[in-house]
């Protein structure tokens, strides 16, 4: 699988550390920066990764609390990005909400973790069902 990943500098260390754990899963690695620990601004990164929806299947975004990127990530018809503090929300977003994208904070999020979501995130799939109609009124108004 494709699997974009995007930071900030809060968010730089987690999102490094995922690429390569997605690397060694065997997944295509896709980065949009930020590329070190100087101060950036997190919508342009999540704005990067939005519009080149092309080049991933799913995608990480990752800033000091994740809720930045989420709510960036979102402003874009074509994303479906939940901010994900557990294993429940990873797999909920993408059972019930056919999300393509998650959001952690590397604040409150640590390695372990992070690595966890993920893995539950690429692993599950959309239900559709009942849940299809739902995802299809998202993007209505």
């Amino acid at each position: 699988m494709r699997v974009g990943f995007a930071s900030d500098h809060a968010g730089f260390e987690l999102k490094e550390k995922l690429k390569k754990w997605a690397e060694k899963q065997g997944h295509e690695v896709v980065d949009f920066g930020a590329d070190g620990t100087e101060p950036v601004d997190y919508p342009d990164f999540a704005h990067l990764a939005a519009v080149n929806k092309d080049s991933w299947e799913r995608l990480a975004l990752i800033c000091g609390s994740g809720i930045g990127m989420s709510i960036a990530a979102n402003r874009h018809t074509c994303i479906r990005c939940a901010l994900v503090t557990s294993n429940e929300h990873a797999r909920l977003a993408r059972q019930h909400n056919n999300a393509n994208a998650i959001a952690m904070g590397q604040r409150f999020t640590n390695f372990p973790q992070a690595e966890s979501y993920l893995k539950t995130f690429l692993e599950t799939k959309f239900e559709g069902g009942r849940h299809q109609k739902r995802v299809k009124k998202i993007n209505k108004i």
